[in-house]
């Protein structure tokens, strides 16, 4: 379990601030916390049937991440294991859902074990989940299945 205080959003807007401000690299860099990415994510899944995460997200974060003076490279930035395997938590989240508004999609999510941001090391090691194989490309678990 995550010790980490979930911060949750207050309404819609706020989701959509965060997934426009996104994708238009407005959103302020303190503002790129782990509840943004997931809410983004939720955002465009839920909202943007043009953009195809698995597809389009790499590309949005790294040029977002360039954007706010970020750096992608080996030990900072986009991490595309992560990255894939939170999309594939938050589809499998949403299609578990009734339909809701996406405020509540996103808040349940985010107090779901899908949100914690220790979630990823139920499937692998630190070691391999850190390393740089797994964030420059899709790394396979190697503690449990997903």
């Amino acid at each position: 379990m995550s010790a980490y205080l979930v911060r949750l959003f207050a309404n819609a807007d706020a989701v959509r601030r965060v997934g426009i401000g996104l994708l238009d690299r407005s959103l302020p860099r303190a503002d790129w916390t782990h509840e943004a990415h997931l809410a983004a994510c939720v955002w465009l899944v839920v909202e943007r049937p043009d953009v195809e995460p698995e597809r389009d997200l790499p590309a949005i974060i790294r040029s977002y991440n360039e954007s706010v003076g970020g750096v992608n490279d080996d030990t900072q930035g986009y991490h595309e294991t992560l990255t894939q395997l939170y999309i594939q938590g938050v589809r499998r989240f949403l299609n578990a859902r009734s339909e809701a508004p996406l405020v509540d999609h996103v808040n349940a999510l985010l107090a779901s074990p899908v949100g914690a941001r220790d979630w990823p090391l139920r499937f692998y090691s630190r070691g391999r989940l850190f390393s740089v194989e797994a964030r420059r490309n899709w790394a396979e678990p190697d503690l449990a299945p997903i």
